[in-house]
């Protein structure tokens, strides 16, 4: 009877964090669309309650410390169960980061000078299009244990790293052709490199959701078939 109390206390603790997690992530998500929305935009409101935002999934990070190292050490997990209660506590400091990410994209919301005619702006959505679509993807896989989801969240990496490539290109022609936006293009430089290093942190959070999952690390997969450089 104890045994089954505590595993039946065990999956209550682990269920929180995958809740916490998926919480998390959530608020991650939502706070890099409305960025992008008031940076394209100029909805300095709306920048300001990503900003605002930032601090609860702090709080929930938090959180999911806690109680993902109490529940260590308390129910003593094995093998799979060991995996992810560490996977989710590295995971809730990307997620965190990512956040972090979207809140410094809102504070340039105010900083994009001649919005209407400022032709780079265009150029920022469909990257970070790619860069949304990981983190959902991501979380989905982290909450489903889907293995080859994860792997397919890795791959797309790439796309994000050329599309940062392609903008800094485009914006420091910009900037030599027009002098006069060279702060602005300055701003949309960062706001992109931001979006790139959100997808390196998907990329991470993948890369960890396929170790917990499979037991093994992604890397040596690819070096097993081949396929790693």
């Amino acid at each position: 009877m104890a045994q089954e109390h505590t595993v039946k206390a065990f999956d209550e603790d682990i269920t929180k964090v995958r809740g916490l997690i998926a919480e998390m992530g959530g608020l991650a998500e939502v706070s890099l669309r409305e960025a992008m929305e008031a940076l394209i935009k100029g909805n300095l409101d709306l920048a300001a309650s990503v900003i605002a935002r930032d601090k609860k999934i702090d709080a929930l990070e938090a959180e999911v410390d806690r109680l993902a190292v109490r529940t260590i050490a308390l129910r003593a997990p094995m093998a799979d169960d060991l995996r992810e209660l560490i996977a989710a506590i590295k995971i809730a400091g990307v997620i965190e980061r990512i956040g972090d990410y979207a809140k410094n994209i809102a504070k340039s919301a105010d900083k994009i000078e001649g919005r209407k005619r400022f032709e780079p702006l265009t150029l920022i959505p469909a990257m970070a299009d790619v860069a949304a679509g990981m983190v959902h993807d991501v979380l989905t896989a982290f909450a489903a244990r889907d293995a080859a989801l994860a792997h397919q969240v890795v791959e797309r990496d790439e796309k994000v790293d050329a599309f940062y490539e392609s903008l800094f290109r485009n914006l420091v022609s910009y900037m030599i052709e027009n002098p006069s936006t060279i702060s602005s293009c300055a701003q949309l430089l960062f706001v992109a490199r931001n979006i790139e290093r959100i997808g390196d942190h998907a990329t991470n959070v993948a890369e960890m959701v396929y170790y917990a999952a499979t037991g093994t690390h992604l890397t040596d997969r690819e070096e097993r078939l081949g396929t790693w450089p």
